[in-house]
This record gives C-alpha cells, sequence and structure tokens, in this order.
C-alpha cells in the first residue's frame, strides 16, 4: 500500500482524477495506491466470487460480483474497493454514483463485502471495518489465510482465520471459523464450505 499524495482531497477530486488502469482507494481524503496482490491472494478471492457466484445463481438471487467497483463511506472522505464486493441489483436505481462512478453508497445494495488480508491488515480489522460498519453492510468477512492478522484478532498463537461480522442493532457481532468449521454466513445461510477449503485454494 503506496500513500500516493499528501494533500486532502474530495471524493468528487478523487473520482475525478482517477485513472482506469490501477487500483487506488480513498483513505479519509488521502489517495492509496494499492499494490499488485500475490498470486495466492487472487487464488482466494478467485475461489470465494466462483463458490458465492455458484450460490445466488442456484438461489436465483438478483447478485452480482463487480470487478472494480468502489463503496463510499458517507461519513469521511474515504472509498474503498473491496476484494469482493456482494451487490444487490435490484437497488441500484437507487444508488446516485452508480451509473457515472460504479460507486455504492447504500447499504441495501451491499449483502456481503469481502476482504482477504495481506500485508496491510490493518485497514480491514480497524479502518475498514469502522466505515463498512457505519454504512449499516449487513455481513462482512475477513479472510486471513497468512494469519498475518493481530494476535487480539485471530489468537495467541496465530491461525488462519475467517473472521465474519454481522450486523446486529447497528453493530457488527463476529464469529471466527478454522480449520474444518463450516463458514456460518447470513447472506448464504445454506453455503457448503469450511475455512480449510479457503485456505487450500490457493496454487501449490
Amino acid at each position: 500500500m503506496v500513500q500516493f499524495l499528501q494533500k486532502s482531497i474530495s471524493f468528487a477530486e478523487f473520482i475525478q482524477w482517477k485513472p482506469a488502469n490501477k487500483r487506488y482507494e480513498l483513505h479519509d481524503g488521502v489517495i492509496i495506491e494499492m499494490p499488485q496482490p500475490t498470486g495466492e491472494h487472487e487464488d482466494v478471492v478467485g475461489f470465494l466470487a466462483e463458490k458465492l457466484t455458484l450460490e445466488y445463481v442456484r438461489l436465483q438471487l438478483p447478485y452480482s460480483i463487480p470487478k472494480t467497483a468502489l463503496v463510499k463511506s458517507a461519513s469521511s472522505e474515504s472509498a474503498y474497493s473491496p476484494d469482493i464486493l456482494l451487490i444487490n441489483r435490484l437497488n441500484l436505481s437507487n444508488e446516485p454514483l452508480w451509473k457515472k462512478e460504479s460507486t455504492l453508497i447504500l447499504a441495501a445494495s451491499i449483502p456481503l463485502v469481502i476482504e482477504v488480508v495481506s500485508s496491510n491488515w490493518r485497514d480491514d480489522y480497524y479502518k475498514k471495518y469502522g466505515e463498512y460498519e457505519g454504512i449499516g453492510i449487513p455481513e462482512y468477512w475477513i479472510v486471513d489465510y497468512l494469519a498475518l492478522g493481530g494476535r487480539k484478532f485471530i489468537g495467541n498463537p496465530k491461525q488462519p482465520t475467517v473472521s465474519i461480522y454481522v450486523l446486529v442493532e447497528g453493530e457488527y457481532q463476529v464469529s471466527q471459523f478454522r480449520g474444518n468449521d463450516c463458514i456460518q454466513s447470513v447472506a448464504f445461510p445454506n453455503l457448503q464450505l469450511t475455512a480449510e477449503q479457503i485456505f487450500q485454494s490457493v496454487s501449490c
């Protein structure tokens, strides 16, 4: 993760500036260039995107997973590009920034977001956790397949963990899954998936 500019800017300025050929986020008015992910990181993202797509197609839900889209917080000059962003297409007509800027601001449009942890793990466990909770996104997964996060998040000794945060009365409540634990998702209650299957999705 590279801080691109020192000057604090607005979301409107960020969108006007943002080039199409690289991935950037806006953190409290500061442009952050996201590094090229590792192959293992992309393995996990691709595996999860495939599993979720199969599930929402099976259930005939009006969902999609865009390649690049932003989630904007109303409480700060921040906009994030989740590793996996599940969209409820039925609510896109209510999104004022979707057509021109592929940006979502309403919780009703976002059943689920997933971040796959890399070296900037603090963003996932602190910053994005708070912003996604503030937006009101019903479900947030942090997939820490390399056990990079702090011990207060994934235990001591550290171990690969899937943390699933579910919004309850406006606050996230967490459940954690390791090894052969079956993932329990509010968005997909019948999902047949274990934590270990996610961790083993990386290329050998």
